[in-house]
This record gives C-alpha cells, structure tokens and sequence, in this order.
C-alpha cells in the first residue's frame, strides 16, 4: 500500500535539496508535487487542499533548526499533517463495564465484511477476549455458512438460526446466548447490498435499537478511493457508526482512503486488512502509517509480529546456539517459517526503515523464489544432515543427492551450503566480539542470507561452490596470545 504515494513525496522533497532555507518561492514547487501525490493516491479534493494549505502554513512559519536541511524540516511538517488528518491516536475497540460488548457489524456487498468478522474476533482471541459471532445475514446465499467455517477455523462459536429466521430476532437471540455463556465480546455479521437502500438502513437501525451496540463498525473497501470516505458520512449520517475497518489495504497501492475517512466523515479508522489471510488484520495507528507513506518503516509493527510468533525460550536457546557455532539447517528452516507467518516478504521489507523505497518489487519476487528455493533444498536434506552442515562441505555426493531430491542444480545447492557456513562463522565472531572488516570473506559484501544471493549485498561465492580449508570444522577463536599480537600491531581501530 502507498507505493505510488511514496514514490511521488519523493519527488517532492528531491525539489528542496541544495536549498539552504525554506522560503514562499522553493516551496511552492515541493507543495505542487504533494498536491498531485495525494490526487494520484485518490485522496478526496477537499482534504488535498486543506492539507496543503496547512502543510504551507506550517512550512513557511516553522523556526529553522540548527542542522536540519529543508528537505528534512519539510518531511517533518508533511509527516505531522498526515499524522492530524488520519486521527494522531489509534482508537481502540470499546471494552463494555458490564459483559458482554456489543459489536454490530455494517457495510456494502463486497467489502469482506464477513471476513473482517472473523478477523476482528481472532485479533481479540488473541488478547484473551472471547468471542461469539452471530450471523444475521440471511439474504445473501452461503453468507451464514461462509461465517461458521471461519468460526471453526479460528475457533470461534458462530450463533445462528438459519435463513429463514428474522435478522433482529437472530440479533436479540444471539446476546441472550452470549450473556447465558459468560462471553466478552459478541461481534454481529448484518446483510449487506450492492449500493445503500432503504431497507438495508432500515435493518440496520432496528438491530441497533434492539441491541444498542457499544461499537457500530463500517467496514469499507479501501479500493473504493475518495468514495470510501463519502460512505462512511453517509453511513455515520443515518446510522451512526463509531468507527471503520478498511480491508484489501494490501491491494491498493494509493492508499487515498486512509487519508480521507477521518476527516470527512470524522469518525476513526480503528483496523486495516492488509491480507486475505484471517490473521491479516491490524490496529489502526496513524502514527505508524505516516511513517510508512513517507518510507520511514514501521519498526513498532514489525515488532509487534515478531512477538505473536516468536517463542522467548526458543528464542534463547537459539541465540545460544548461533552464539557457539551451533546453528543449523534445521534452526535456519524455523526462521524461514516464522518469516513466512509474519507474512510476505515485501510486506516485512515495507516496515523496515529505510528499506521500503530502496528494493524493486523485482528484486522482492526474486527474494520469494529463493526463499522457497532454499526451504525445498532443506527440506531433502537427511536429518543428519541438517544438524551437521559441516557433512555436505565435504561431500559432493550429498549435496547432489540433495540437488536432484529438490529438483534444483548442484551449483545451486554448493552455493547455499558455502552461504551458510560463511554466515555461521560470521554470527560466531560477532558473539565473540572478534568480526574482522566484511572484506574478510570472499564475496561476502554484507552478511547476507543464505540463498538469497544479493538481493541484500551478500549473496557469497557467485561462481559456484568455495569449499572451506581442509580439516575445517566451524570456526576456531584464534588463541589469547594471537589476540593480544593483534591488538598490538593493529591498536582499536580494527576491534
């Protein structure tokens, strides 16, 4: 999401470079570049002009900063802005005094409504909330029994009494079983339609006024542009929401709805789908998206994902063993699969600082193959084999054994072995504060990992497999004479 729209800023702050101040003059031609990003993201007209005004204003009155260049100053005051218009503050879901929280679901066919459904009721398992879905869209065919396999799925109980049951009464039922049940949250799918009609707002009202919600949730469509926020009034306007969920935030790469919802139909975006998955579901900061439109990262998000995936104890043990040498093919195939969890590569890339604009979406496809290159390659590795990369550096045979197994060529399995070890190695002297300049290993060029070539500046030996010192069995700590020889001759600089 926000590709376009990034890439566009860019331009923007290219035009203050070499300035020694920001004036009324070399300002306006960074401001017509924001201008058209945000058109181009389909950010809504009157938005873009009150945003450019202000960003002007604020440009034009801030005090210079002693060695702060105008680009800079100018990316703070854009960043700032975008900040103010999406809502400063993440708004989180409303947690009722008296149990169970009502939450009634709204929007037009077509949006994932019923997906979100099931997404949001994961993402409060997931803070120990439980949850009960009710299904009370009868009209649309399959509707009920798409919502009970995503219950099952995500272990979640669905209420429901079939198609030919009224919607309130399905509703009303529905709470009555949550209460019965001691459940916290009880989350109600409602029928949506093509385009907004009365009866649908009619329904709508009447589940409200039966059940009297603590939140009232419009999910929209973030590939609907400036018409995602028009929904939103209109919806706010009639029904009275509390709050939106945009979904395929991962298919828009303008990402203009997210900058319109807020300001003009003033109520908060509190989710964003950014996948198909039911897992694809995050909290709305507008902190954290600014950064990301301005190719910033997201560095608390990807934290965020580490934590749900990432086991501490196994993380100690594993640290130990990367420390002493000891990591293996079968530890490497763990990270693969955690990274997998946590989604696409381009995905992590995106929350990376400093990374979202620096790498192609070519070279991110390529960093897709070789990953899945990699796991089919371990995974015809024996077990032995795994444990002890040390088996296939000295055994051609192995490795192409290993090469025909996963349907890949020799050279392409000598290359990951040879990355590997010169990996391992590294990751030793770094715990052993011993690491030598980067030049040390041939083809290194960066740490690099194993079989992703040099989508990251490493990518180890090009030409094929390097085969290390005969006898070499892991990296040998140089000995206590050897280190004080050296620091003698080479003094701080080289430690």
């Amino acid at each position: 999401m926000f590709e376009a729209l990034a890439d566009r800023l860019e331009g923007a702050w290219k035009k203050l470079r070499g300035q020694d101040k920001i004036s009324e003059a070399n300002v306006q031609e960074a401001l017509r570049e924001v201008r058209r990003a945000l058109l181009e993201a389909d950010v809504n007209l009157q938005v873009v002009k009150d945003f450019v005004a202000e960003v002007q204003e604020k440009a034009l009155g801030a005090e210079v900063i002693s060695g702060v260049n105008p680009g800079q100053q100018f990316i703070k005051v854009v960043y700032d802005e975008l900040v103010d218009v999406m809502g400063e503050t993440n708004v989180p879901l409303a947690e009722a005094d008296t149990q169970p929280t009502i939450v009634l679901m709204a929007g037009l066919q077509g949006t994932g409504k019923t997906t979100a459904t099931a997404k949001l009721a994961l993402h409060l398992r997931k803070i120990n909330r439980s949850t009960l879905l009710v299904a009370t869209d009868v009209y649309r065919p399959a509707a009920i029994d798409q919502l009970v396999t995503l219950g099952k799925q995500i272990g979640v109980p669905v209420f429901e009494l079939g198609k030919d049951a009224n919607p309130v009464e399905i509703a009303r039922q529905g709470i009555e079983q949550a209460k019965a049940d001691g459940i916290d949250t009880v989350i109600i799918d409602t029928a949506g339609r093509l385009q907004i009609d009365e009866s649908m707002m009619a329904e709508l009202a009447q589940i409200k006024a039966t059940v009297n919600p603590h939140e009232v949730l419009l999910v929209v469509d973030a590939m609907t542009g400036q018409e995602a926020a028009n929904l939103t009034r209109t919806f706010h306007d009639q029904i009275g929401i509390t709050g939106a969920i945009l979904t395929k935030m991962d298919g828009d790469t303008r990402g203009g709805a997210a900058l319109s919802v807020r300001r003009i139909s003033g109520q908060p975006i509190k989710f964003i789908g950014v996948g198909e998955k039911v897992e694809a579901l995050q909290p709305f900061y507008p902190d954290r998206m600014a950064s990301r439109i301005l190719g910033m990262g997201d560095v608390l998000t990807l934290v965020e994902k580490a934590q749900e995936e990432v086991d501490i104890t196994e993380a100690e043990k594993l640290t130990e063993k990367i420390l002493t040498a000891k990591f293996d093919f079968t530890d490497f195939l763990k990270q693969l699969r955690l990274m997998k969890n946590m989604g696409s590569l381009a995905g992590i890339m995106k929350l990376i600082p400093g990374m979202g604009n620096k790498i192609s979406d070519e070279q991110l496809q390529q960093g897709e193959v070789q990953l899945k290159r990699t796991e089919a390659m371990i995974n015809s590795m024996t077990k032995a084999e795994r444990k002890d990369p040390d088996l296939l550096a000295g055994s051609p045979s192995r490795r192409k054994r290993i090469a025909k197994g996963s349907g890949y060529s020799l050279d392409d399995v000598s290359k990951l072995v040879a990355d590997f070890q010169k990996m391992r190695m590294l990751m030793q002297q770094m715990g052993q504060g011993n690491l030598p300049g980067m030049g040390g290993f041939p083809g290194m060029g960066g740490m690099g990992m194993p079989g992703m070539g040099d989508m990251f500046g490493g990518g180890g030996s090009r030409g094929g497999y390097q085969a290390p010192p005969p006898g070499w069995r892991g990296y040998q700590a140089p000995s206590k004479s050897k280190k004080k020889k050296d620091k003698k001759k080479k003094g701080f600089g080289s430690l």
